[in-house]
């Protein structure tokens, strides 16, 4: 049953041991009557109770909540830098926001916040066909920037289950990894240039950067990755890559993980070139997908322990299907296999999709969900997922209703050796958090694994990048941050 989910606790009360820093200014009347001198009307809302600004102080979990009254939402870059300029010089903290997407609690507020919103900020400003590069405001959706591309023969080197609503600055900012990684690679390799406005409000741009540009330090990668911490991003420039002309996708049951592994190194082997996704899931994450697409026929007959999504996409429909055929084929003869279903046409594709994409919303559906996203070897990708649910079962929390915990499941990119562990819960609770929490973070760093491979550190993981980087890096990165921002303004209480 899909619930309602009520408004998240206030962060600052769920989070009592995190306080307000004392040295940022309160927002007054003047502070207000300056920014009504340099934006419009339909770029500032404000309200005296944050309850009516719930969809920005709201995380997409609703597990964090700010207590913000005023959200800002410029037109251009050129406002942008006035607003940071009048923050930082006063003391004014800012969170810097997109679509809200985010899944650690990065682009929310903490405390009063003033929030920065790009969403205005949404105008394509150029695309070359020839070399591919696109070149936008921060604030484009991605599904309106996927459609552009498709519009002129080229796709956007990225996809998210979130793409109609996050927005192309904000999957920059958080250096999000998505569906299609094992493809087009990280955004650290396909962002060109970025136009970013810092804490002081000065502009710094290599939004026109050349594909092979070797004079002096990449200054934007500082940037991809940082959310909003160290800088404001208002343009992007970035490698669209030319549109196959055939997609198809198969969807398979599987009995164990060892076998999902073995299938994997065999597709590298046999779709090669055309190889473009590959997704696992468990059984707990159908199960709850079945349970939220209501009236979706499922794809396969029967049910399996694990389950693998594979995508292909080339030049040549008929070439693919042909590899793909006897990919399947031969995986089925080898008893890698136990089921299978292929796309007979683009709605199949879809829908094949669709038992992907859900899986996170499904979770979601029982009440919210503590998420992690870690890396780890292919080896022991799955062996969190079995440490989480056998820790939460000896505690009895886990089970029918009165339990806390409904289920804990595993799904994610086997290509890029990236799981999401999901605990869906009733209720959050503290003995479940303290539970999860540092055992996840010591598990992951045991198997020198990573405990955020795509969704950023944000507020969720502030304190624990210990577990995955040395005492130097992190001396680095606190370096960094004083460095671009000595007043601490932007993005408080979190990353670092």
């Amino acid at each position: 049953m899909t619930k309602v989910l009520p408004n998240a606790q206030l962060t600052a009360e769920a989070y009592p041991k995190v306080k307000r820093n004392s040295n940022f200014k309160v927002l007054d009347s003047a502070d207000l009557k300056y920014f009504q001198s340099i934006l419009s009307e339909d770029e500032i809302i404000e309200s005296q109770s944050s309850e009516e600004l719930a969809s920005f102080n709201q995380d997409w979990m609703k597990k964090y909540r700010g207590q913000s009254n005023l959200i800002l939402l410029p037109k251009s870059t050129d406002k942008v830098s006035k607003i940071l300029k009048y923050c930082n010089d006063n003391k004014l903290a800012v969170v810097p926001q997109g679509g809200n997407t985010d899944l650690v609690g990065a682009s929310v507020p903490v405390f009063d916040e003033i929030i920065l919103s790009l969403r205005n900020m949404n105008k394509v400003r150029g695309f070359d066909p020839v070399s591919g590069t696109f070149k936008c405001d921060a604030g484009v959706i991605m599904r309106d920037a996927h459609q552009f591309l498709r519009d002129n023969d080229h796709i956007f080197p990225l996809d998210l289950p979130s793409r109609n609503n996050c927005q192309v600055g904000g999957v920059v900012s958080t250096n999000a990894g998505g569906l299609n990684f094992l493809r087009y690679g990280s955004l650290h390799g396909n962002v060109l240039g970025l136009e970013v406005v810092l804490p002081n409000g000065e502009i710094i741009s290599n939004i026109d950067a050349l594909r092979k540009d070797n004079t002096g330090y990449d200054l934007k990668q500082l940037f991809i990755g940082a959310e909003g911490t160290i800088g404001v991003i208002t343009g992007v420039s970035i490698v669209a890559a030319a549109k196959p002309k055939a997609l198809n996708a198969v969807f398979i049951g599987i009995n164990n993980f060892d076998t999902v592994q073995k299938l994997f190194v065999k597709a590298k082997g046999e779709l090669s070139e055309i190889l473009s996704a590959f997704e696992f899931m468990d059984r707990g994450s159908i199960e709850c997908t079945i349970e939220y697409l209501k009236g979706l026929p499922f794809p396969l007959k029967n049910q399996h322990d694990f389950y693998v999504l594979i995508e292909t996409s080339g030049s040549n429909k008929k070439h693919d299907d042909e590899k793909l055929n006897s990919f399947l084929s031969s995986a089925i003869d080898s008893k890698l296999v136990s089921e299978g279903m292929m796309a007979k046409d683009k709605a199949d594709y879809d829908r094949i999709w669709t038992w992907r994409k859900s899986v996170a919303t499904a979770c979601n559906s029982y009440g919210g969900m503590y998420k992690y996203d870690m890396s780890l070897q292919l080896k022991d990708l799955y062996s969190v997922c079995d440490a989480v649910t056998k820790r939460l079962d000896e505690a009895g929390l886990i089970g029918d209703e009165p339990k806390p915990v409904f289920k804990s499941v595993g799904y994610g990119h086997v290509g890029d050796g990236n799981i999401h562990l999901n605990i869906a819960v009733r209720e959050f609770t503290k003995q479940i958090e303290n539970l999860l929490e540092p055992f996840v973070y010591e598990y992951i760093a045991s198997k020198k694994g990573s405990i955020s491979a795509e969704h950023g550190v944000g507020f969720h993981k502030k304190g624990h990048l210990h577990y995955s980087r040395s005492d130097i890096e992190i001396r680095f990165m606190k370096d960094i941050k004083h460095h671009y921002d000595p007043n601490g303004i932007l993005n408080p209480y979190k990353y670092i």
